[in-house]
């Protein structure tokens, strides 16, 4: 058996008692799903006309497009502009100079621990009630920007920091500078390490658009107050509005994996060669 740094290869009982846990596991999950069904069914959350809505071409329509694409949006818009402002203020972080280094310390510690929804409402009544220059959509835009934005920061921040010291000092070696180490050494290095929790990120701004909906903001949350409403069906909106959110989400995560694979797989190394081999090609081509 193959053995990791970190922990022993299971042996035949350890792997034996992993695989009862898990047919155990199986059905539990199954007995609850069941449960679940069975007290829908006795309360007549499981009727015909509580969920021929959506079944409905006009009510599908409501929900993709009003709904599912907006709420798309939203989190397009999040997870770009999150990216952008991460990386800044974790490079901004990085700075030798203080005044630099503390006011990006300042936004990123104060929004990371706003929470989100206060930040939302703060900027709705701020930026959007009355004649303000924003609509909800971009309130929700900004405050999931600002507060991704600074989870990112941290992310880049401690992917260049786990990039082995040595490759940094070996780019100062052969004469870069400092912006050159950053964008050429560090960061190519520091992406397969960023990736998970950039992924993982997403997939938060994406859910946390449904808190868009305590400021009247539009997505998939908006769409199924109009039809439980007037359906009364709360149980199966709730139900479908939720499987939206889940498969999107699954979506965006399998399209990641893939993106992280192709660039960082193992069975691809990056384009950008480690400085030490880069050092070692000058080495032999001035010999």
């Amino acid at each position: 058996m193959s053995s990791s740094v970190l922990f022993d290869a299971p042996g035949p009982r350890t792997v034996a008692r992993h695989r009862v846990y898990t047919v155990v596991s199986l059905l539990a999950l199954l007995a609850f799903v069941a449960f679940a069904v069975w007290t829908m069914y006795d309360r007549g959350q499981l009727e015909y006309a509580l969920w021929e809505p959506f079944l409905t071409p006009k009510y599908i329509q409501f929900i993709l497009v009003d709904g599912l694409l907006e709420t798309l949006k939203m989190a397009f818009f999040s997870i770009v502009l999150a990216v952008a402002i991460g990386l800044l203020l974790g490079i901004a972080k990085l700075s030798d100079h203080r005044w630099v280094r503390w006011p990006a310390w300042l936004v990123v510690e104060f929004f990371r621990a706003a929470p989100v929804l206060l930040l939302m409402i703060f900027l709705f009544y701020l930026l959007a009630i009355g004649s303000g220059p924003f609509s909800p959509f971009w309130c929700v835009v900004i405050a999931l920007t600002l507060y991704n934005g600074s989870v990112l920061a941290e992310v880049f921040r401690a992917g260049i920091n786990a990039v082995p010291r040595g490759q940094a000092e070996a780019a100062y070696a052969i004469g870069m500078r400092k912006s050159q180490v950053m964008t050429s050494v560090l960061l190519p290095q520091g992406v397969k390490i960023m990736l998970p929790s950039i992924i993982s990120q997403m997939v938060v701004a994406l859910k946390d658009t449904s808190l868009g909906y305590a400021i009247l903001a539009p997505g998939l949350t908006a769409v199924g107050k109009p039809i439980y409403l007037e359906f009364r069906n709360q149980v199966p909106t709730a139900i479908v509005i939720t499987a939206l959110y889940v498969a999107v989400n699954l979506v965006l995560t399998f399209i990641a994996i893939r993106v992280q694979k192709r660039l960082v797989g193992e069975k691809k190394m990056l384009d950008v060669p480690m400085v030490g081999e880069a050092q070692s090609e000058r080495s032999a081509a001035i010999g």
